[in-house]
């Protein structure tokens, strides 16, 4: 039966007693609750049982963070509770001589606590983009949210973590993640940073291997698609193997990116679909899509619409097509010209469609009109007649017409060059069947246009950039001869540079333009054709942020690389290739034989065997030196001989005869006599027909003086 002082027994209330002591004393006292805690252990019972001491701590919880507290009075909670009923105010603070003031409701402090890495909240965000982005495929979110992030110096972790993410997903994913290197590449991530990402890339190759099988394969793909899409220079293979131990994975990988993807015949195409290429369209499947949105548009009448149309294709650089294909739409369908005029017109007036766009879509159309005319015969009368209602508007620039023609007369092209455009590309056409360099030499002097040479050589790189490599060493080889021949180092920078500002429009039919290009310079160099000092005149007339001049900076790592006369003699596998000094050397040793032998026929056979006609004056040359040297004027009988049988040209003979006379001064530190002999060898020559008329006048006065 329990007594009136309650159902306590005397045992309880004594441990009751005890645990109200402890409480008061902890809120009283300056110390932490966890230190009185300490010190005041409550004493169990003898009976030591543990259900007491339970009793004696029930008030005190902890918390989430580990922290001790006690329950507040009725039912407010301290840091870690629930709180006390119609507790609204959340940002309410302590008030230590609240005569309920408990310090267990102090927030608590951390001591020692660990200061997060910025590179490490770097990486943890990157891989939330790069999962949306492979959900998503939405390039622009991507560069916004990557730009958003900031902290621009750990871009090269993006790249490496794009990659090697990549890696372990479907093909399309690794698609997705070369298309958005090369979105981002200069707008939101520096060159210098992309290179350094696929450094980590390379010297973490190792690691990859361990979990991603072929990773070797796979990334040797990743770096010779950002070779082919113009993010790494070729030369960074050749840097970044410098820095690897042969023995690693990343030096396997520049390896297999070299040798079984970048120097495979048609390499570019072949990478540009290795993974499917399904975030990229090709130019014919833009221009299906752009007359598909122009014949829609024609249908409805909503400019707006179209317009949209035009922004989604996403190829900003390629509007002047749609221009192009837009007049030409005009031209077919009379009804549809005010709708295709007010549609330019807007999307000219809200920037759709730059100004340099719309000029070139214009003169697209304008080079093209003789063949439109096949199809629509008043084509010409058509476009002059659109040209200037364009200017008028506002949304043509002013200068692609005439202002001083008559009548508003456009002029639409040179009527000469025109032609002269025409007919070299047939005589081009002839040489890649023929392979007949004098004869390409003859035609190119009866069209009697030298102020055009500077055109033909970009119709003709142009044109050898379509076809295989025999076509473009041969194409290598004519520049050769057309410098000696008829070409000026001018007329040759001057054909580059045209080429080279044209670099973008040349990329958008032939994938691999730009390397192309680079190695059509640099064996332009090799070949004694430009000098490297050429190089930087041809940079210094390109714009120093187009395509064209990352060309010539190409063009200058590959002249500059460890036997680079060797290797680029031989790019385009050297099928019709000669190097100068291997032909020098032949000359003096046939030349030598014969002066030994003396066997004229024999002689002539061996300059034929040779194959170089264009060549033939280095022969001349060294047979007057070789004359002078020996005192051995049976050498003018070879010449004679090489003459009467057309094996030399009057051409090749006036050459080689003007080389001397040019390096006379040179000569005559040698042989003290060589402005006599030159003189007698003129005579000769000049009474045998072999000078052409126009030699003697050129000869200087001493000169004159020195043959009489």
């Amino acid at each position: 039966m329990a007594t009136k002082e309650g159902f306590l027994t005397d045992e309880q209330r004594e441990v009751l007693k005890i645990a109200t002591q402890n409480a008061e004393t902890l809120s009283s006292s300056p110390k932490s609750p966890r230190t009185l805690l300490s010190e005041h252990q409550l004493k169990v019972p003898a009976a030591g049982k543990a259900p007491t001491a339970g009793i004696a701590v029930r008030h005190v919880r902890r918390s989430h963070s580990g922290k001790f507290i006690r329950v507040k009075k009725d039912g407010g909670g301290g840091k870690g509770t629930w709180g006390k009923l119609l507790d609204t105010d959340g940002g309410s603070h302590l008030d230590r001589n609240d005569p309920n003031y408990d310090s267990g409701e102090e927030p608590y402090q951390l001591v020692g606590s660990t200061v997060s890495d910025p590179l490490d909240e770097y990486k943890k965000a990157v891989v939330s983009i790069i999962e949306e982005y492979f959900s998503t495929g939405d390039v622009d979110v991507a560069a916004s949210d990557l730009r958003e992030l900031g902290s621009s110096k750990y871009h090269p972790y993006f790249i490496k973590r794009l990659v090697s993410m990549a890696m372990d997903h479907h093909d399309k994913e690794k698609e997705m993640a070369s298309v958005l290197l090369s979105a981002l590449y200069a707008d939101v991530i520096s060159p210098t940073q992309i290179r350094d990402g696929f450094v980590l890339l390379l010297e973490s190759a190792d690691d990859l291997a361990v979990d991603i099988l072929d990773a070797v394969d796979i990334l040797a793909l990743f770096l010779a698609r950002a070779v082919v899409d113009d993010i790494l220079p070729p030369a960074f293979l050749t840097r970044a193997k410098k820095t690897l131990p042969e023995s690693s994975k990343g030096f396997q990988v520049i390896q297999t990116a070299e040798k079984s993807y970048l120097s495979a015949p048609h390499h570019a195409e072949l990478l540009e679909r290795k993974w499917g290429g399904s975030t990229h369209i090709t130019v014919e499947e833009v221009k299906k899509k752009i007359d598909g949105l122009l014949k829609e548009y024609v249908e409805s009448g909503y400019a707006v619409e179209a317009c949209r149309c035009i922004r989604e294709l996403g190829v900003s650089f390629f509007h002047h097509e749609v221009v192009k294909r837009a007049l030409v739409l005009a031209m077919e369908n009379r009804v549809a010209e005010p709708l295709i005029m007010k549609l330019l017109k807007e999307a000219s007036e809200e920037g759709l469609v730059s100004s340099s766009q719309m000029m070139k879509g214009f003169s697209r159309l304008a080079e093209s009109l003789d063949d439109l005319a096949l199809d629509i015969p008043s084509a010409k009368a058509l476009f002059q007649s659109l040209v200037p209602k364009a200017i008028s508007e506002g949304w043509l620039d002013v200068s692609f017409g005439n202002p001083d023609g008559i009548d508003g007369e456009i002029q639409v092209e040179d009527e000469k060059l025109r032609r002269y455009k025409e007919e070299v590309v047939t005589i081009i056409h002839e040489y890649f069947l023929s392979d007949d360099i004098p004869e390409l030499i003859r035609s190119l002097e009866d069209l009697g246009a030298p102020q055009f040479n500077p055109v033909f050589l970009k119709k003709l790189i142009t044109l050898a950039m379509d076809r295989k490599n025999r076509e473009k060493e041969m194409a290598s080889v004519l520049l050769s001869a057309l410098h000696i021949e008829i070409f000026s180092t001018d007329d040759i920078v001057n054909g580059f540079v045209m080429l080279l500002e044209s670099a973008e429009d040349t990329a958008l039919d032939i994938l691999d333009a730009s390397n192309e290009l680079a190695l059509f310079l640099a064996r332009a160099v090799i070949d004694d054709v430009l000098a490297p000092l050429n190089l930087e005149e041809i940079g210094s007339r390109l714009p120093p942020d187009c395509s064209g001049s990352e060309t010539v900076r190409m063009a200058r790592s590959l002249v500059a690389a460890r036997h680079a006369g060797e290797r680029l003699l031989r790019c385009w596998g050297g099928g019709t290739g000669w190097a100068v000094e291997d032909a020098k050397d032949k000359i003096q040793k046939l030349l030598e034989e014969y002066e030994s032998g003396g066997v004229v026929s024999e002689a002539c056979q061996c300059i034929r065997d040779l194959g170089m006609p264009f060549f033939n004056h280095e022969v001349v040359k060294k047979a007057l030196v070789m004359a002078m040297e020996k005192k051995n004027d049976s050498m003018l009988n070879l010449l004679q001989e090489c003459f009467s049988e057309g094996l030399i040209t009057i051409n090749q003979m006036t050459k080689g005869f003007s080389r001397i006379k040019d390096g006379l001064d040179d000569l005559a530190l040698d042989i003290p006599n060589a402005r006599e002999k030159f003189s007698i060898y003129v005579d000769y020559a000049q009474k045998k027909g072999w000078l052409l008329p126009s030699f003697s006048a050129e000869l200087s006065p001493a000169m004159g003086a020195a043959s009489t």
